[in-house]
């Protein structure tokens, strides 16, 4: 069994499983963000805030963070290691989005957990 070190996951199979489950979980969390939007009367900055500021809807929050990480890491990887030929360039490229995708992971970490509510 092949192992690359760029991938998320241990293997193949289970890059594959990883990225049906953040998928699933990403799919999960819009619809919870959507019908939010609809069941709202009006969306204000403490109706907004007040929303986070609940813990399941904060580890939630991160939990679909999570999952755009792992999302984005795996797939970056295959598309780069389908397309770009050159050694260098595609390990520049994926540092660049790997970074990328931590510092996003990283920034909704310290936008959601200080909410405190209005």
């Amino acid at each position: 069994m092949v192992r690359a070190a760029g991938t998320f996951g241990r293997s193949g199979p289970h890059d594959f499983i990883l990225l049906r489950a953040s998928a699933i979980i990403l799919g999960l969390y819009t619809i919870f963000l959507l019908s939010f939007m609809v069941a709202a009367d009006e969306i204000t900055y403490a109706v907004w805030t007040n929303f986070f500021a609940g813990l399941g809807v904060k580890l939630f929050t991160m939990l679909a963070l999570t999952a755009v990480l792992i999302h984005g890491w795996i797939g970056t990887w295959q598309v780069l290691t389908d397309y770009v030929k050159i050694a260098g360039l595609r390990a520049f490229l994926q540092f660049v989005f790997s970074v990328s995708l931590i510092i996003v992971w990283l920034a909704g970490l310290l936008v959601v957990w200080p909410v405190e509510g209005v």
